[in-house]
């Protein structure tokens, strides 16, 4: 069951003439389309989009949409936004069940970074992929993915054979143990350099003691 449900319209008409009488209704157009129908124009009540888009599930997990009373589940494939306001202009929609395969972007999360020993010596975690593309049956989406960077030092990697994958999930990249992020060192090489230079630059009194203790040598040679 899906944590969005959504209430749309049938539009008869299509094309940007259509959708635009739709955006001044205060509405957003949208389509259905995939399985074995036909594609639906539809019409989106403008704050239920809204109040969908603020519980971040929108884009990643199963719709439930209404119309007239009719259910079915979909998932968000396509979104257009305005480019100046960032509200959504048109939204498509994919007809699904829950054992449909699809790909979805998953975010990753990073856990017990302040035990790592890489940042810990001034190492930064170095994010590679903040989303990984999944394969999953729309019904078992991941809620996130969690990398945990706890035991790793200055130059380890997280693969995403780090990552545990609920059953029947699989990366949609199958062809080699792709880096989800790194631990750099470049903090802590600076550092370490800088020590090292330290190290090296005598003190002013040992170079006043060498200096003195050549001139009292050529005194005696005269």
């Amino acid at each position: 069951m899906s944590d969005v449900v959504l209430s749309v319209e049938t539009r008869e008409a299509g094309g940007k003439g259509a959708a635009r009488a739709v955006r001044r209704e205060g509405k957003i157009p949208g389509v259905i389309y995939g399985g074995d129908k036909g594609p639906v124009s539809i019409a989106f009540q403008r704050n239920e989009i809204i109040k969908a888009f603020n519980t971040g599930h929108f884009m990643s997990h199963l719709v439930e949409i209404d119309t007239a009373g009719e259910r079915q589940q979909v998932i968000p494939k396509d979104v257009q936004f305005d480019p100046v306001s960032d509200e959504p202009l048109h939204i498509d929609l994919y007809r699904v069940d829950e054992n449909t395969r699809i790909d979805v972007e998953v975010t990753v999360h990073f856990i017990n970074q302040e035990d790592s020993p890489g940042l810990k010596r001034g190492g930064v975690l170095n994010v590679v992929r903040h989303t990984v593309e999944l394969n999953c049956p729309a019904g078992a989406i991941p809620e996130e993915l969690i990398a945990d960077v706890g035991t790793l030092t200055i130059g380890d990697a997280v693969h995403i054979s780090s990552i545990t994958l609920p059953e029947g999930v699989r990366p949609t990249i199958t062809d080699r143990d792709f880096t989800i992020a790194t631990i750099a060192g470049r903090m802590a090489e600076v550092e370490e350099e800088d020590e090292a230079a330290a190290d090296e630059v005598p003190t002013v009194g040992e170079e006043d003691g060498e200096e003195a203790e050549g001139e009292e040598s050529e005194g005696s040679e005269e």
